[in-house]
């Protein structure tokens, strides 16, 4: 009989078996700061358009190598005088602004306040890429202004290079049509979740055929049922079907006798944004659909990119248009890269829509922003002053991240940045492109960032260290057991790939 050791008593008698606990200033709070400033660290080096790749391999052995702040962090699955100096930041911000977009309609504008954004992940490519996002996001810009990032689509297909990158306004998909129908005008499409075959009985059966006549009738049934169905689905005013199982013979036989498009979409992502997208509703069975549960679009055809046939839904309606931007690239590590930067570049193009203000970039906001914090501590009474000089002092990292990616002596060009920022000059910056630790004028230089970037990357930034700060325990529970996830299909990703 084993010996029964009992646990101490305490709150150490509370947790299940194999499970940590650390508490008090020395345990918790410093070990929390100890992580935040690694992970801060591993990803500054790749901040900026010279900033360092990564490689990440993450839980699913899927390798990832990019720069992309939020994919490391993704994937690696990772008071007082603070919020008294954060208060004081978003005060001084709005003085920063240094212009506003003019024309969110004007493809040139916008590709040029989207440079900036671009250029950090495809630098040397930003002029190309930024004049593409622009294209798709003006192209489907509602009158309402109520711009949807998930209206932009990405389409990557290996081969070429960048540069025959191109804009198609409407839902690509990566496929072939099923049928002899290629191409459909004013499209009334029919959806389906289920296999475009016959119906199979839920429980087995034995059909006993004791001559050829009886065994003519059967499958002469079986053709005739399956000719009623797809009849009903024309009947109903469908010129399309999508369906998002397997396509049998026979019911392609008769998708073609009744001149119906077919398109298979094996992938139930795809399946559930192309009924968001053309407004239809997927059915579970072939029945006919109603009026209601059609979806409409403009056209739908094949087309060719190089040497892969592509599918376009052609969509063309108020708030519900939608453009696609066709990556190209010798590639996939680097089509994904380029998909990050187009994502960047929509998602700046979002914010503009909402608050068309623009800070100088290049550290040059995070300058001006330390230069006052550090003058308003100095005014602050009691211990609060070394807490907003200790806030003021964090905004260098970025000023300093981008010299020392780029090669240069970082304390020298802080300190060109802080002599010319007390001079009045607070649109100057870091210039990267120089090979010596220079500075010049960041709106001259259309280095610019969007206004609610930086206010919500100040404020959140505060609240996670401010959230550091206030944890004085941690508990870890003990690891689960359990088989190991398999070794095989190391680049799924869920049904999108299917």
């Amino acid at each position: 009989m084993a010996l029964h050791v009992p646990k101490a008593p305490g709150f150490a008698q509370m947790l299940k078996e194999g499970a940590k606990h650390y508490s008090g200033l020395e345990e918790a709070v410093y070990r929390n700061i100890q992580a935040c400033k690694e992970l801060a660290q591993t990803t500054r080096t790749a901040y900026g358009p010279n900033g360092m790749n990564k490689m990440v391999i993450n839980h699913l052995e899927k390798l990832f190598v990019t720069n992309d702040a939020a994919t490391i962090l993704r994937e690696l699955e990772v008071i007082e005088g603070y919020e008294k100096a954060c208060k004081k930041a978003l005060e001084i911000l709005p003085d920063l602004v240094c212009c506003s977009a003019k024309n969110l309609r004007d493809v040139e504008e916008v590709a040029s306040l989207l440079h900036t954004s671009v250029m950090s992940k495809q630098y040397g490519n930003e002029r190309f890429l930024a004049k593409l996002i622009a294209q798709a996001c003006v192209s489907i810009l509602p009158d309402s202004g109520h711009f949807n990032v998930d209206n932009i689509r990405v389409c990557k297909i290996v081969g070429a290079g960048i540069s025959a990158s191109s804009v198609l306004h409407g839902m690509v998909f990566k496929k072939e049509t099923e049928g002899d129908v290629t191409s459909v005008k004013d499209a009334k499409i029919a959806v389906y979740s289920c296999p475009f075959d016959g119906m199979i009985t839920e429980t087995k059966g034995t059909v006993l055929i004791k001559n050829a006549e009886e065994l003519m009738n059967f499958s002469k049934g079986e053709e005739n049922l399956m000719d009623l169905q797809v009849k009903a689905i024309a009947d109903s005013g469908a010129n399309v079907v999508v369906t998002g199982g397997k396509v049998a013979d026979m019911a392609l036989h008769y998708a073609n006798k009744y001149n119906l498009m077919l398109v298979r979409l094996n992938s139930k992502w795809d399946l559930r944004r192309l009924c968001k997208t053309v407004g239809a509703t997927a059915l579970p069975r072939l029945t006919p659909p109603t009026l209601e549960e059609m979806g409409h679009c403009n056209s739908v055809y094949l087309s060719e990119v190089g040497d892969t046939q592509v599918v376009v839904f052609k969509h063309e309606k108020e708030d519900g248009a939608i453009s696609t931007i066709l990556i190209r690239g010798s590639t996939d590590n680097l089509m994904d890269d380029i998909e990050r930067a187009v994502d960047d570049g929509v998602n700046t193009f979002k914010v503009l829509t909402r608050d068309k203000r623009l800070v100088p970039g290049g550290g040059a906001t995070e300058i001006e922003l330390a230069k006052q914090i550090t003058s308003y501590g100095e005014t602050c009474p009691g211990l609060d002053q070394y807490a907003i000089k200790k806030f003021a002092e964090a905004f260098e990292a970025i000023p300093r991240a981008l010299a020392e990616n780029s090669g240069v002596k970082a304390n020298e060009v802080i300190s060109k940045l802080y002599a010319v920022h007390q001079e009045g000059k607070k649109n100057v910056g870091f210039d990267i492109e120089a090979e010596a630790a220079a500075v010049k004028d960041m709106l001259e230089a259309g280095v610019l960032d969007t206004y609610l970037g930086k206010f919500w990357g100040i404020k959140l930034a505060t609240n996670a260290a401010v959230t550091v700060l206030r944890v004085d325990q941690i508990i870890m529970a003990k690891p689960a057991g359990g088989p190991k996830p398999p070794s095989g299909k190391k680049d799924w990703d869920e049904d999108q790939n299917d």
